[in-house]
């Protein structure tokens, strides 16, 4: 069942990445919770994927379009946003966080099976973390309705 309460296939996956216990790099999470308050189109599906994992195969292989919300610690200034359309797990940036491992060896498995979903990834630059939390900072907090009004945007087009 998806985020909108029906069994319909999902088209659309919104899927946002990172661990909340470490502040910034659960921005994508955090994104996906401001994503839900919205009135979503019925073949959009929105999941908290957590730290990633294969555990997110089914989900991802099932939607022809996934939209992945992460943390990179790139040295931009904190909240910076780019859209990326990566296509191979050498396409990510270097520098997203350590738990994105798995989501690019997701990437690489889709290919493998010939069963890849469109694959738009939201990179939100983070700073480095130097403490555990569950608060975002003012930066990146900030930029949150932001984000996910571009998102919407997209899924609504």
């Amino acid at each position: 069942m998806n985020s909108n309460g029906n069994n319909h296939k999902s088209d659309t996956l919104i899927l946002g990445i990172g661990n909340i216990l470490m502040g910034d790099e659960g921005v994508g999470v955090r994104v996906v919770e401001e994503i839900q308050k919205a009135r979503l189109p019925v073949n959009v599906t929105c999941l908290d994927g957590g730290t990633g994992s294969f555990l997110l195969l089914d989900p991802m292989q099932s939607a022809e379009k996934v939209i992945l919300i992460d943390a990179t610690v790139d040295g931009a200034p904190a909240g910076t946003l780019r859209r990326l359309q990566p296509r191979f797990s050498s396409d990510y940036p270097r520098t997203l966080t350590a738990h994105d491992i798995g989501l690019k060896d997701l990437l690489d498995t889709f290919y493998l099976l010939g069963n890849q979903p469109e694959v738009v990834l939201y990179a939100v630059s983070i700073p480095p973390l130097h403490e555990m939390g569950l608060d975002l900072t003012p930066q990146v907090a900030s930029r949150i309705p932001e984000i996910a009004r571009q998102i919407l945007a997209e899924v609504n087009e």
